[in-house]
């Protein structure tokens, strides 16, 4: 075989481009006694793949069984946790059915509640908005120590 052939079906090889016949071709040539001197690196390679080829592998493998068991009981268990859950839901009434929602018969009643509602509401909003108030000394302080 020429060797201009041989050094391009190796960069072939080597790119995995190559057909099967140039593959055949490439291990009858590095089988063979007229391999060039500057390609004898790669008749160790090829001569490797037609040793292992032959070779089998003869020692026993011990398997291990599957434990399919944990899993068939992780889902019993998620079941007896859904039918539980299910029936507290259903036998055991929810508090909020008999529970006072807060209507009153009388309108100034109803204002002085609501009042007293909004109060607790804008206390804990002033509660927020100082904790802001931190995060813009916060934001200025950074911007002063680490100028854009």
């Amino acid at each position: 075989m020429e060797l201009k052939l041989v050094e391009q079906l190796i960069e072939k090889y080597f790119q995995g481009e190559t057909t099967i016949a140039e593959e055949k071709q490439l291990k009858a040539y590095f089988s063979s006694n007229d391999v060039a001197p500057q390609l004898a690196k790669y008749q160790v390679l090829f001569g490797y793949f037609e040793t292992q080829k032959e070779t089998q592998f003869e020692q026993k493998l011990t398997l291990q069984p599957r434990k399919q068991f944990s899993v068939k009981w992780i889902g019993i268990a998620a079941s007896f946790v859904v039918l539980f859950g299910l029936s507290t839901f259903y036998f055991y009434p929810t508090k909020s059915e008999n529970v006072e929602l807060g209507t009153f018969e009388n309108p100034e009643e109803a204002y002085v509640e609501t009042q007293k509602a909004l109060f607790m509401v804008a206390e804990q909003v002033n509660l927020g908005m100082n904790s802001v108030s931190h995060l813009k000394e916060y934001e200025k302080t950074k911007k002063s120590i680490f100028k854009n």
